[in-house]
């Protein structure tokens, strides 16, 4: 598509000299933090789930630099591309066509037939590696003896057609202040918890073992850790403001940001002192013990002390 919006569309000058729809730069900033909103948002789903990929990582220092290169730089290829050729059909076909879908309809025949095929591969391995890892496994983890990593993956599916994703991508308003703009309000506040409890709050040192204890030290007192959920709710709330309040729209078009703000800021406060956050000196003293475990070698039985 890069190829050809470039070669039928006369080269870069008609692309790059066609003018603004913005008369002013508050119109331009009106439609801007809002879409970068949905841009944002649409990556918080990766974010939120990365632990799942970069888990497999050698080392901290290797997931860093793959992430700082790599996502950066792809998005900003594809950002590119999108736009360029979203200009060419203005040039081409008099009209603004953002849908690759739609765009593609307006070739030959045996065209469509490859760009379909291609739609659809780049649609399921997009799909099945990015957006499905985390659901199908936050399904099979509700009982995993019975719920396979496969039927997780199926139900995902299924809630994904409820959701009409038809509808969403109808027009890119539904798409982008609608449906990313809406779920980056949760995701927001989401990451700042996040964020504010491994970083802040725990200043990364945790009972790796209490992690996997039914009354362990993050059980809490009814399973639920309710300064997270106060916090989760009032990181959503204040934004949502901006969708009553006229002069507070601000809030929400920028929803991800002030949430996952706000969420860091009323996590660490509510978290002062919490009985869950180890005392100082505790996490060296639990690092000590687990490094001098006796570890009992299968083939000769004989425990041997690892530091």
């Amino acid at each position: 598509l890069f190829i050809w919006a470039y070669t039928n569309s006369g080269g870069w000058g008609p692309i790059l000299s066609a003018p603004s729809k913005f008369t002013s730069t508050r119109e331009f900033l009106a439609i801007f933090f809002p879409a970068l909103t949905g841009v944002i948002a649409f990556w918080a789903t990766l974010a939120l789930n990365i632990p799942d990929f970069c888990r497999y990582a050698r080392s901290q220092k290797s997931q860093m630099v793959a992430q700082t290169f790599s996502l950066p730089l792809t998005m900003s290829i594809f950002s590119f591309i999108g736009i360029a050729v979203t200009s060419a059909t203005i040039v081409i076909f008099g009209e603004a066509i953002w849908d690759p879908v739609a765009l593609v309809a307006k070739f030959p025949p045996f065209i469509i037939f490859l760009g379909t095929i291609v739609i659809v591969l780049s649609s399921l391995t997009i799909n099945v590696g990015a957006n499905i890892v985390a659901p199908a496994r936050a399904i099979e983890n509700l009982n995993p003896k019975k719920i396979t990593f496969a039927m997780g993956a199926l139900v995902t599916g299924i809630f994904a057609i409820l959701l009409q994703p038809w509808y969403i991508m109808s027009n890119f308003g539904n798409y982008i202040f609608g449906w990313l703009g809406t779920y980056g309000a949760l995701l927001g506040p989401i990451d700042g918890i996040a964020i504010a409890d491994y970083w802040l709050v725990r200043r990364r040192q945790m009972a790796l073992k209490d992690l996997y204890e039914v009354n362990g030290r993050y059980s809490y007192s009814t399973g639920f850790n309710k300064n997270g959920i106060y916090a989760l709710v009032i990181g959503v709330a204040i934004p949502v403001l901006g969708l009553l309040i006229p002069g507070l729209r601000f809030l929400w078009d920028n929803a991800w940001t002030f949430g996952l703000f706000i969420s860091i800021i009323v996590y660490t406060y509510l978290m002062r002192g919490d009985k869950s956050v180890l005392a100082p000196g505790e996490y060296e003293e639990i690092t000590l013990k687990t490094s001098e475990k006796p570890i009992i070698d299968s083939q000769t039985a004989d425990p041997t002390i690892t530091k």
